[in-house]
C-alpha cells in the first residue's frame, strides 16, 4: 500500500483513497438514477408501452444489473484485477446510457450498462478495506462513509437527469446521466495514485481464518441475502409504483406551480445525506455505553421501519378521497429512508467484512445477488400494481418488509456467533 493511500483526507479523515473512490462511485450513482429516475416515465409515455410491461422492464433491468456483478466479480479477482475492472466497466456504462439517446436501442443500451455494472459494482467497494490496516479503527464506519456518496449522486441526478428530460427531452436526461459516468471514470483515473497497489489475481482458494468461513458462515451470509431479497420486493418500489403514484395520485401543485414528479426521487438520497450524520453519532454513543445492537437486529429494525412508511401511504391512499397532498409523499421518504439506513449499508459491510482473503470482489458481488433477485422480485410485484386496489397494494409492501424482519430476527443468535468467530452450535 502507497504511504499516500494512507494519508488522511482532509473530507473524512479517512485515508486519501477512500475520498476517490466515494467520488467515482458519487458520479457512478449520478448516472445510474438519473436513467432510473427517467425510464418508467419514457417507456410509458414516451414508447407507450404497457404499465405492467414496463414495470416488468424496470424490474427486469435492476435485477440484471445486479445480476452481472456476480460473474463480474471473479473475473476481476481472478483476470483483470480491481483497477482494470473497474476503468472498463466504466467505459462501457457510459456507452450504455448515451444508446439510451436512440429509441430503437432501448434493450440494447439496458443490456450494455448492466454488463458494464457487473465488472464496476462489485471491484469499487472491495477495494475500501485494502485502504486500512489490520485494527485500524475508522475501517468501522467508512462503508457508510462510502454510502453517502451513493446517495448525493442519487439526489442530483433525478433534480439535474430528471429535470432535464422532463422539460427538454428523455434523451437529453439520458444524455446527461452518461456524462456522469464519464466523470466518476475521469476522477479514477486520477486518483489512482491514492490507492492500494494491486495484491495481484487469485490463482488458487485461500485458506479461510478459523471461525470466518466455512459452512456456518455461508448460511448465515445466506439467511441474510433471502430475508434481503424479501425486504427488496418492497423497497424498489420507490423507483417504480411509488413513482407512478407520485404522477397520478398525488397533487403536486405547490400554489401555481406544479412539483416536477422526477424531484419527489430526490427526497431519499436527500434525506440520507442528513441523516447519516446522526444516527452514526447515536450509534457510537450506544457502543461507548456497550450497548450496540448486533448487525442483523439493525437490519430487522430497518426493515419494520420501512414497513411503517408503507402502512402510512396504505391510510393516505385509503382517506384522500382522490389525489393526496405531496407532504405526505415527504413523510413517507422521512420514514423510509430512516430505515433504509438500518439495513442496506450495514448488509454491505457485514459480507465485506466476512470475505476471505483474495476474494473481496467476489463475496461483496453476493451482496449484489440478493439485490439482483429482490430487483427481480420487485418487478413482478409492482405488475400488481393495476390488478388491485393501491390501498391494498401497498399493505402488501409492508407485509413484505415485516416478512425481512421476522426472518432477520431469527437469524441473528448465528449471526452474532459468526461475527465473534465462535464455532456453530
Amino acid at each position: 500500500m502507497t504511504d499516500k493511500a494512507l494519508e488522511p483526507s482532509p473530507w473524512f479523515g479517512q485515508p486519501r483513497g477512500l475520498t476517490v473512490l466515494f467520488l467515482t462511485n458519487m458520479w457512478e450513482q449520478f448516472s445510474y438514477f438519473g436513467m432510473r429516475a427517467l425510464l418508467v416515465y419514457y417507456m410509458t409515455k414516451q414508447l407507450l408501452i404497457a404499465q405492467g410491461t414496463a414495470s416488468l422492464i424496470y424490474g427486469t433491468y435492476t435485477a440484471c444489473a445486479y445480476f452481472t456483478p456476480i460473474v463480474g466479480g471473479v473475473i476481476a479477482d481472478r483476470l483483470l484485477g480491481k483497477r482494470r475492472a473497474i476503468i472498463i466497466g466504466a467505459s462501457v456504462m457510459a456507452a450504455g446510457h448515451f444508446m439510451m439517446g436512440f429509441e430503437n436501442l432501448l434493450y440494447v443500451a439496458l443490456a450494455t450498462i448492466a454488463l458494464g455494472n457487473g465488472l464496476f459494482l462489485p471491484t469499487l467497494p472491495s477495494q475500501i478495506n485494502d485502504l486500512y490496516a489490520e485494527g485500524d479503527p475508522r475501517r468501522g464506519w467508512a462503508y457508510n462513509v462510502y454510502y453517502l456518496g451513493i446517495n448525493i449522486g442519487g439526489f442530483l441526478a433525478p433534480l439535474l437527469c430528471g429535470t432535464l428530460g422532463e422539460v427538454f427531452g428523455w434523451h437529453v436526461g439520458f444524455a446527461v446521466a452518461g456524462l456522469g459516468m464519464l466523470a466518476g471514470l475521469l476522477i479514477y483515473l486520477w486518483g489512482q495514485r491514492y490507492l492500494p497497489a494491486e495484491q495481484g489475481r487469485v490463482t488458487a482458494t485461500p485458506t479461510a481464518p478459523r471461525g470466518r468461513m466455512g459452512l456456518p458462515t455461508v448460511l448465515v451470509l445466506a439467511g441474510v441475502a433471502l430475508s434481503v431479497t424479501v425486504f427488496r420486493g418492497a423497497y424498489e418500489q420507490a423507483g417504480n409504483t411509488v413513482a407512478l403514484w407520485a404522477d397520478a395520485g398525488v397533487n403536486r401543485a405547490l400554489g401555481s406551480w406544479t412539483v416536477p414528479m422526477t424531484w419527489f426521487q430526490s427526497l431519499n438520497p436527500l434525506l440520507v445525506m442528513a441523516m447519516t450524520p446522526m444516527l452514526l453519532a447515536g450509534w457510537k454513543k450506544r457502543a461507548d455505553h456497550g450497548r450496540d445492537t448486533s448487525p442483523a437486529q439493525r437490519m430487522a429494525t430497518g426493515a419494520l421501519i420501512v414497513a411503517g412508511a408503507y402502512l402510512l401511504l396504505c391510510a393516505v391512499d385509503a382517506f384522500s378521497g382522490g389525489k393526496a397532498h405531496w407532504l405526505w409523499l415527504v413523510v413517507f421518504f422521512g420514514i423510509y429512508t430512516f430505515g433504509e439506513l438500518f439495513i442496506l449499508p450495514t448488509g454491505l459491510g457485514l459480507f465485506a467484512r466476512l470475505a476471505p482473503p483474495g476474494f473481496g470482489a467476489t463475496t461483496v458481488a453476493a451482496w449484489y445477488l440478493t439485490i439482483f433477485a429482490g430487483s427481480l422480485s420487485a418487478g413482478l410485484v409492482g405488475t400488481l400494481w393495476s390488478k388491485m386496489s393501491h390501498t391494498t397494494y401497498f399493505a402488501l409492501l409492508a407485509g413484505l418488509a415485516v416478512t425481512a424482519a421476522i426472518l432477520l430476527r431469527l437469524i441473528d443468535p448465528w449471526a452474532r456467533r459468526v461475527e465473534a468467530g465462535e464455532p456453530s452450535a
